[in-house]
């Protein structure tokens, strides 16, 4: 498989260039996974009776999901600001993976529960890179 010329070196085809694209590419998947769960947990609270969860269970994970909120906001400013390849630290990633479980989880209680909830709208995803 031969890569494209990168800018700097027209005539290399640096195979670098097709890992960058496919590290942002990743990357912005993930970012627009846990964004899409973010959203998803606010409408699970709004819909969300006493009897799976108390007020101030509710309050704390809003509370929760509006810093995760503003951290992936910061993260994917600052992705879209550089022009190299970037990642995230697992320290960054493991807080929201965690908090996505705990909506999956009362998710999962609300469909037992029977709860009405709207439709889970995902974005369509982006063109893979290559």
């Amino acid at each position: 498989m031969c890569a494209a010329p990168s800018p700097e070196h027209p005539e290399s085809g640096d195979p670098s260039d097709s890992g960058a694209d496919l590290l942002k590419h990743l990357l912005g998947s993930l970012l627009d996974d846990f964004r899409v769960w973010f959203d998803r947990g606010g409408t699970l609270l709004d819909c969300c009776p006493d009897a799976v969860m108390s007020e101030a269970e509710r309050q704390e994970l809003r509370a929760a999901l509006e810093t995760a909120s503003r951290e992936l906001a910061a993260a994917s400013a600052l992705r879209n600001a550089t022009l190299s390849p970037v990642a995230l630290s697992l320290e960054t990633l493991a807080p929201w993976h965690q908090l996505v479980m705990r909506l999956w989880g009362l998710s999962a209680r609300l469909r037992a529960l029977q709860v009405p909830l709207p439709e889970l709208q995902w974005p369509e995803p982006p063109a893979f890179p290559g």
